[in-house]
């Protein structure tokens, strides 16, 4: 950048420091915008797969985290191995999620255990609507039961629920 020619040497110090100082911060704007439009589009992908998670068929499904693929069911098992596995789930007893309060820490642990569940028994859920009121169930403190209560109160006044699935 060139100055008026009577500019002092410590004026003009000043100023060259002050534009590179101002081309720093516009780096460092730059690279914010380019995370923040990462991360954008890594969460925009996260809820285009809840969505399909809660409309997708349960054997087809595959859970992305951050850098790690979680398959639910990475190989086909034979009909003898299905057939022993439905005597077995007839008799086993699943536990359920844990109650989910809203905090963010517990989140990803909530939704595994109910991802789980509604896997391993497809045949308790009919429809999408009973896999959400399920799951619903389990919202009983903090902002989560006052989400749910929420959605209740919608029902009540529009006659139909909010989530279809």
């Amino acid at each position: 950048m060139s100055f008026p020619v009577d500019t002092s040497p410590a004026i003009a110090n000043t100023l060259g420091y002050l534009q590179h100082y101002l081309q720093e911060l516009t780096e460092h704007q730059n690279t914010s915008e380019h995370t923040i439009n990462a991360t954008l589009a890594d969460l925009t992908a996260q809820l285009q797969q809840l969505t399909q998670l809660m409309t997708s068929p349960p054997s087809a499904l595959t859970i992305a985290l951050p850098l790690v693929s979680v398959p639910l069911s990475p190989v086909s098992p034979s009909p003898l191995v299905l057939a022993a596995l439905s005597k077995q789930q007839a008799r086993l007893k699943l536990p359920s999620p844990p109650d989910f309060s809203g905090k963010r820490s517990s989140g990803q642990a909530f939704f595994n255990s109910c991802t789980l569940y509604l896997c391993l028994a497809p045949e308790q859920f009919s429809c999408d609507e009973k896999k959400v009121l399920w799951t619903l169930a389990f919202f009983k403190d903090r902002r989560a039961a006052r989400w749910s209560k929420n959605l209740f109160r919608q029902e009540a006044d529009t006659s139909v629920f909010p989530i279809q699935s």
